[in-house]
């Protein structure tokens, strides 16, 4: 029932807009902190290509995973780490030619705009006016992930448990720290740039967690699979990564996949 729950809220968030008769569709599922710049993007692609229809299915690159390996209805694969991305591939549901890594991203602490409390490094999280921290569900979320690997690194994951909070996604961590309900929280620095109630607080040692990067990759069973190289080109071409740049995302890093 949950997996029948799942493919049905995919599709009832991408046949919100109507189809023009002859349209071509191509659908996306997009890791949510680069929701603006693939949005940005694909405005861009369909005007190039008239009666071309975009549909986006955003998430936590897990959920998103666990949709295309129940069978969603899904052209294009936007991941936020490797490791959903690795997964979908061991398992034959995307199209392994077409894998490219187009971006890159920065983990962040961040803590409300108004905030008095002293934090300015890691090991500030064990004080005593930091109750709560908000991190992505290591389970399913890339920023959660690659936290924790950074927070074990420091020596501080068993010592901060009892204050985390766990969040869907980035962007839920982010608003919740937006909004007061906790103390700081984990995203990415493109998540911070883009909110006006956050501040940096301290970046973790980038040595201290596996790089982040953004992979992309045509499904196996995409129904517009040229629609979603040409996707995927524009992702990789210097248009794309000016508008990634000027969002505030990395190149992809040398070897990178």
């Amino acid at each position: 029932m949950r997996v029948g729950l799942a493919i049905l809220a995919v599709i009832v968030t991408l046949a919100v807009t109507p189809v023009t008769a002859g349209a071509e569709e191509l659908t996306l599922s997009v890791a949510i902190s680069m929701k603006d710049a693939v949005q940005e993007l694909g405005a861009r692609f369909a005007r190039e290509r008239p009666g071309t229809v975009l549909r986006y299915n955003f998430g936590g690159s897990g959920e998103l995973q666990k949709q295309i390996e129940a069978g969603a209805p899904v052209d294009l694969f936007v991941s936020a780490a490797a490791r959903q991305m690795d997964e979908l591939e061991a398992r034959g549901l995307v199209v392994p030619a077409t894998r490219r890594v187009f971006a890159s991203n920065v983990l962040v602490a961040v803590k409300p705009v108004d905030s008095t409390v002293d934090l300015a490094k890691p090991a500030d999280l064990l004080g005593a006016r930091v109750q709560r921290i908000v991190i992505g569900n290591p389970k399913t979320v890339p920023v959660g992930q690659y936290t924790e690997e950074s927070l074990r690194a420091l020596g501080l994951w068993e010592r901060v448990q009892a204050k985390l909070v766990l969040a869907e996604n980035v962007r839920q961590a982010l608003e919740y720290v937006a909004r007061g309900e906790v103390d700081a929280g984990f995203v990415y620095t493109t998540d911070a740039l883009r909110a006006d109630r956050v501040k940096e607080a301290f970046r973790p040692a980038e040595d201290t967690y596996r790089p982040v990067t953004y992979p992309v990759a045509v499904v196996k069973d995409a129904r517009q699979p040229a629609l979603a190289r040409a996707f995927i080109d524009l992702l990789v071409s210097a248009a794309g990564q000016a508008v990634l740049s000027r969002r505030g995302f990395q190149p992809p890093r040398a070897g990178t996949r």
